[in-house]
């Protein structure tokens, strides 16, 4: 199997998640992007875009700040992912 940096043909595990707390907080893109600037974390419109999309690749501290501006756990925005992965290996 070739090792080409994707997961399930995705760049990160969050996007879903992320959508959806978004939403669920309705907050717009905008409105994120500039939480997370507060945070001195830069992610644009665009980005946040393609992370949801899982066109972008996540940083570990792009998923810290993300928690904060959300005002969620890391678990939470991580926990579909790795209830996939123990339900897939267990």
């Amino acid at each position: 199997m070739k090792n080409c940096g994707k997961y399930e043909d995705n760049l990160n595990v969050i996007g879903n998640t992320l959508r959806k707390i978004r939403i669920d907080k309705n907050l717009s893109f905008e409105k994120l992007s500039n939480k997370l600037l507060l945070l001195g974390v830069n992610i644009p419109v665009t980005s946040l875009h393609r992370i949801e999309n899982n066109q972008r690749t996540v940083r570990d501290y792009e998923i810290c700040a993300l928690s904060i501006a959300l005002d969620v756990s890391i678990e939470e925005l991580l926990l579909p992912a790795k209830e996939k992965l123990l339900k897939e290996h267990s």
